[in-house]
């Protein structure tokens, strides 16, 4: 008979083990896999649009390191409606974004640092480097689920609320 602690301390038991842990990282393309259902339960961090017509709040992860918005919302296979990534950068530029990896078509929501839209790129195509930017200066970006921004009214001019994002 063999007692549970021999049992783990066996090669073959760890050897299937490393296997389950990197098979459970990779996606069928070997590509590494993320959650896909949006932001965790444990984040608190929200964006209020207010349309004029409406306020659309969504739930958002941030992406505020240099790291954090390389990888964005990369390999997710999908987004919530009321979820989104807020992009933070420390000053107003003319951000440009793209979709390499992005398997989604995301809406970005381009909002200057006095927290107004000033531009829409609306249904971004993926797994694409094509290079996207509204010409205009923000310091925040909110990526959501392809043609939202259109079907809630998010344009040029929509006011917006950050709640709980450490500014």
């Amino acid at each position: 008979m063999i007692s549970r602690r021999n049992l783990l301390g066996t090669p073959l038991v760890v050897a299937l083990a490393s296997v389950l842990a990197v098979g459970a990282c990779k996606n069928s393309a070997g590509q590494r896999q993320t959650s896909s259902a949006g932001p965790s339960e444990a984040a608190a961090s929200t964006v209020v649009v207010d349309t004029g017509e409406r306020q659309v709040t969504f739930h958002v992860e941030l992406a505020r390191t240099e790291p954090e918005r390389e990888k964005g919302l990369m390999y997710r296979d999908h987004l919530a409606p009321d979820a989104g990534m807020l992009f933070l950068f420390e000053r107003p530029s003319v951000q440009t974004f793209w979709m390499k990896n992005t398997l989604i078509p995301l809406d970005m929501v381009f909002i200057g640092s006095d927290l107004s839209v000033v531009g829409v790129v609306a249904n971004a195509q993926p797994l694409t480097l094509t290079a996207r930017s509204v010409g205009e200066p923000s310091q925040y970006v909110l990526e959501i689920g392809g043609g939202l921004s259109s079907r809630l009214g998010i344009r040029a001019g929509a006011r917006v609320v950050l709640h709980d994002v450490g500014l």
